[in-house]
């Protein structure tokens, strides 16, 4: 008897557990706008968040002089909702925008054109949501994982909010692409599934995946 409820609790948390939200972005959640996500790895940032990267190996920053970077854009197209309004997408992409351009000129000076000795930076905003918390080890328990299953169902248990980029670096002369990457970022905490989403709660999120690319190791 008791190693058929140790059998259970062990099934029941292996269940909470596997709704846990995942810390780099799935495959379902890759929005198209990458040339190919097959190459992507899992590795940790500079600053020590996971991440999904690939690097080309002809890649070698000394080959290029400069920059040429392409506004954010939102993709697929944004549409504002109850929980993210058309002044949350805004600001959110002006924020992004001027915080990456400047992390930018910490590697490269910004170019004009594309000429040859370039690179072409673009990058999206590909998701704006929040997720339930992960469950904690003391919520995985019989009890507790109800109550945290049921509380999630309606809608009250507390929400990361998230924000997903992807990016891509390419040769201005051959188009070769040269990085590409996929970022997911958490933001604070909102109370519920009905809790408006805004800059404030994102900009944590948006601050560490600048101060990544501002350390990012440039290639010899």
């Amino acid at each position: 008897m008791h190693a058929l409820r140790l059998c259970l609790i062990a099934g029941l948390a292996a269940t909470v557990l596997a709704g846990c939200s995942s810390k780099v972005a799935d495959k379902q959640q890759y929005s198209g706008f990458l040339s190919d996500y097959t190459k992507l790895q899992a590795m940790d940032s500079p600053g020590g968040h996971p991440t999904l990267r690939w690097v080309s190996p002809d890649f070698h920053s000394a080959d290029y002089h400069g920059i040429y970077y392409t506004p954010v854009v939102y993709y697929p197209a944004a549409k504002p909702g109850a929980r993210v309004s058309q002044s949350t997408l805004d600001n959110l992409k002006n924020y992004v925008d001027s915080r990456l351009k400047v992390a930018v000129t910490k590697h490269k000076p910004l170019v004009n054109t594309k000429e040859p000795g370039t690179l072409v930076m673009k990058t999206a905003i590909t998701t704006v949501s929040a997720e339930n918390q992960d469950m904690k080890f003391y919520e995985v328990v019989p009890v507790a994982a109800v109550i945290a299953s049921t509380m999630a169902a309606s809608g009250h248990r507390t929400q990361n909010s998230v924000l997903y980029l992807e990016t891509q670096l390419s040769d201005a002369q051959t188009g070769e692409v040269m990085l590409e990457a996929v970022r997911k970022a958490y933001g604070k905490t909102v109370p519920n599934n009905s809790t408006p989403i805004t800059l404030d709660d994102l900009q944590q999120g948006v601050d560490e995946m600048v101060n990544d690319v501002t350390a990012f190791p440039v290639q010899p």
